[in-house]
């Protein structure tokens, strides 16, 4: 079939959210499907915003507050290339942002025959913006009056949660996936008899918990342990956030034992797995309402063969023997209970990896979404 993947933000090559949506478009290829990539650009040459298919310029918004709405708003071109080019299928991944220019598009496509589904990353989402800047709750705000509308126009949503249906709109349910050829799987055990190493990958929120490790260290090191437990903080993220564990582990003189890297990728994020042993995920999700979801994280940890901890359920991972299940509270992490877990694990990075080999792959997770969409 023929589709456009939509996405309303840009790229970076340390992003996992990028990486996911080059995954799920690479998948959707790989089933023998022609698709293109359809994304707004600020070109770093001349300053233009522009509407961009793949590598083609679509549309030249031009610059100034008025080419800064136009993409925002304005999506003529994107029709009618659709019409032109026999379109069968939108998979587009949702911004926050309904609105009615938005309305007014999909309106557009399905009068043009197209078939559309929309990926809900994180649901539900409204509390992830208790925290942010007037701005970001604004936009929210129009989001709410428009989402339920907007959904009028989608055939089916793609969800990570369990749920039959999202705003009316019956769901596509998958979970997250892998693209194992990009992620190498942890080549060596480390001695932990004198130190462990923690990472924590994110772009960084409240709902990662970070914090709950960062007291869990100071609890930890109040009884004089023998054993180094040290985590890496990998990522950028909201930066009052990022101050917020900052100021905490100085606090704590935590110093040396709480780093934070910044974004990685590539060869240096492969090299700073190699040298950490336990993965931590989510500690916090209880605080936005989300009881279950299908993180990234915890996907990409089991491929690299990386036993981890998070505190949501996830039931591709919840009786796995590699997980620690913490509580969904705000309790500090319990660290000589996690070194207990650790030392006890008697499985290789390989042996966890194979446990989601094929099964959590973006090939198996996007032919769900491709056969929901032929029985439209």
């Amino acid at each position: 079939m023929k589709g456009i993947f939509v996405v309303f933000h840009g790229f970076a090559s340390h992003n996992g959210i990028s990486k996911k949506i080059f995954y799920q478009k690479k998948a959707l290829a790989s089933l023998g499907h022609d698709v293109r990539l359809c994304y707004p650009l600020i070109d770093a040459n001349d300053g233009h915003y522009k509407r961009m298919l793949d590598d083609f310029v679509l549309e030249d918004y031009g610059t100034g507050i008025t080419a800064k709405i136009k993409k925002r708003i304005c999506y003529g071109a994107v029709t009618r290339y659709v019409r032109e080019n026999g379109i069968e299928f939108a998979y587009v991944r949702s911004d926050h942002n309904a609105n009615p220019a938005l309305i007014r598009w999909f309106s557009a496509l399905k009068k043009a025959g197209v078939k559309i589904v929309m990926e809900i990353p994180t649901y539900p989402y409204d509390s992830e913006y208790s925290r942010s800047p007037l701005k970001r709750r604004l936009s929210l705000a129009v989001d709410k009056c428009f989402r339920r509308a907007l959904a009028k126009r989608i055939d089916r949503i793609v969800t990570f949660t369990d749920l039959d249906e999202i705003f009316g709109t019956p769901t596509i349910r998958i979970s997250n996936g892998i693209d194992f050829s990009a992620i190498p799987v942890k080549k060596h055990v480390n001695d932990t008899s004198l130190r462990v190493n923690l990472i924590g990958v994110a772009q960084v929120h409240f709902w990662h918990g970070f914090d709950r490790v960062i007291e869990g260290m100071a609890a930890y090191y109040a009884g004089n342990p023998e054993r180094e437990v040290v985590f890496h903080i990998v990522g950028e993220g909201v930066a009052e956030e990022i101050c917020r564990l900052k100021n905490l582990s100085s606090g704590y003189g935590l110093d040396g034992k709480v780093i934070f890297h910044g974004c990685m990728s590539g060869q240096a994020l492969d090299d700073m797995f190699e040298t950490c042993d336990i993965g931590i995920a989510s500690l916090g999700r209880h605080r936005n309402g989300i009881t279950g979801i299908k993180t990234l994280k915890n996907r990409e940890y089991a491929a690299r063969g990386i036993p981890f901890t998070y505190s949501e359920m996830d039931d591709d991972f919840d009786t796995m023997p590699y997980v620690m299940k913490s509580p969904a509270d705000e309790s500090p992490l319990d660290i000589g209970q996690l070194l207990d877990f650790y030392h006890a694990l008697d499985m290789t990075p390989a042996q966890i990896r194979d446990t989601i080999y094929g099964r959590l792959s973006w090939d198996v997770q996007m032919e769900k979404v491709m056969d929901g969409i032929r029985r439209l």
